[in-house]
């Protein structure tokens, strides 16, 4: 039943850190904030496995989650590596979508900087644009051709957290500039679609968010592990204006 999957995303999301946030398939930081835990100078990995100076390493991440980017080009200079990572294993780059850093990220990106490199929960640094809902950010990861098929430890692509957030302007640039699979279903049986319907709000920015993944091919009677359509949802909830799309859609 919904009430079961419900239960066990609330669960989920009860065990997370406050990089954690949102109720679905977010992996959600507040606000795109990563101000929940500073980088710890604790541990790195430097690409290619070698040594860096550790020195240049920590003050990479402390510069990328200050979003210093200045001092990001300044310890890339000093021989700190891209692939550093705190003790939670987040990488500068990371760090610097986690909390929205554009410039700092163009540097690191420049540098080579992993869009896919994932921390101890999964996240990268291109699976939190669905969180922030960052387009300026989602425009400078895409040159570094992020993987659109990784996924979160939820088992979902950046487009259901952003369908459940209501992220229309993320939606559409993403919907537009990549090959992202539209009706990528998680682990909670949900698609975007789904997750813009249970866990959205039916107000204007959830129509919209249902408007463009229709638009763009989503499948509107593809149900949950329950078998319950969007639609279904939808009518459930009241949605009457999300309801009428669903329904023109079929």
């Amino acid at each position: 039943m919904l009430r079961t999957a419900l239960a066990a995303a609330l669960a989920l999301c009860a065990a997370c850190t406050t990089q954690d946030g949102g109720g679905g398939d977010g992996g959600d930081p507040p606000s795109g904030s990563a101000a929940s835990s500073p980088a710890s100078p604790g541990t790195t990995s430097p690409d290619g496995g070698e040594e860096a100076d550790s020195s240049a390493d920590r003050a990479l991440l402390t510069a990328a989650e200050d979003g210093d980017a200045a001092a990001v080009e300044k310890a890339l200079d000093d021989g700190a590596g891209t692939g550093a990572r705190d003790d939670r294993g987040r990488t500068p780059l990371l760090l610097a979508a986690l909390g929205d850093h554009v410039e700092a990220a163009r540097a690191l990106v420049k540098a080579g900087a992993d869009p896919d490199a994932q921390d101890d929960q999964d996240d990268s640094a291109w699976l939190v644009t669905g969180v922030t809902g960052s387009v300026r950010m989602a425009r400078v990861l895409i040159p570094a051709e992020p993987d659109y098929t990784l996924t979160n430890r939820y088992g979902g692509t950046s487009l259901i957290p952003a369908g459940e957030h209501g992220h229309v302007a993320y939606v559409r640039e993403v919907l537009r500039k990549t090959d992202m699979e539209v009706d990528h279903v998680n682990r909670l049986g949900w698609t975007a679609l789904l997750e813009a319907v249970i866990l959205g709000d039916g107000g204007r920015d959830h129509q919209q968010v249902v408007a463009l993944l229709l638009e763009h091919g989503a499948d509107p009677e593809l149900a949950d592990k329950e078998g319950v359509t969007p639609l279904e949802h939808a009518e459930q909830r009241g949605f009457d204006r999300v309801a009428a799309l669903l329904r023109d859609a079929e």
